[in-house]
């Protein structure tokens, strides 16, 4: 749908998922490079992290990651976008921490970025599968809209 959305507004860019589904920001860290080097992307979009929240893993070590890959895909040349994730509110404390970690690192990598990328879509139950985690099929125009607000500054 992104790659469409870039050509239908006459934006010459290649789109690559290079997604894992289930994947951590440790997985996403180890593997970005790589990444980087194979399609030397103009734009980097860094949604990860959810995975790492639902399984309780330490904030400090989330930032890391973040910060990491952040730092990695700017000095390939890339500029970054960074997508923001929620918890659900029975995680307490670590669900604010957790939210908020993602704009503080957009902030201290001077990236741009998108709140929530579920923004319009958590509210809907009957946009979610079966596992009240993954989005349907009808949710990903909204999801497209999230992300389009972060990236379309960055197009060229």
């Amino acid at each position: 749908m992104l790659a469409k959305r870039l050509q239908n507004q006459h934006f010459d860019y290649t789109v690559v998922n290079a997604s894992i589904s289930g994947e951590t920001t440790s997985g996403g860290k180890g593997r970005l490079g790589a990444a980087l080097d194979k399609h030397k992307p103009r734009i980097a979009i860094i949604a990860l992290g959810s995975n790492d929240g639902l399984r309780g893993l330490p904030i400090r070590v989330i930032r890391g990651n973040l910060m990491a890959m952040t730092e990695t895909a700017q000095k390939s040349g890339a500029s970054v976008l960074i997508v923001g994730q929620r918890l659900p509110p029975n995680y307490g404390d670590y669900a604010q921490q957790f939210h908020k970690v993602f704009s503080e690192v957009a902030k201290a990598r001077k990236t741009a970025f998108v709140d929530f990328l579920l923004d319009g879509v958590a509210e809907h139950p009957e946009l979610f599968q079966a596992d009240n985690l993954h989005p349907v099929a009808a949710a990903q125009p909204r999801l497209l809209d999230n992300i389009w607000r972060g990236l379309a500054p960055l197009l060229k």
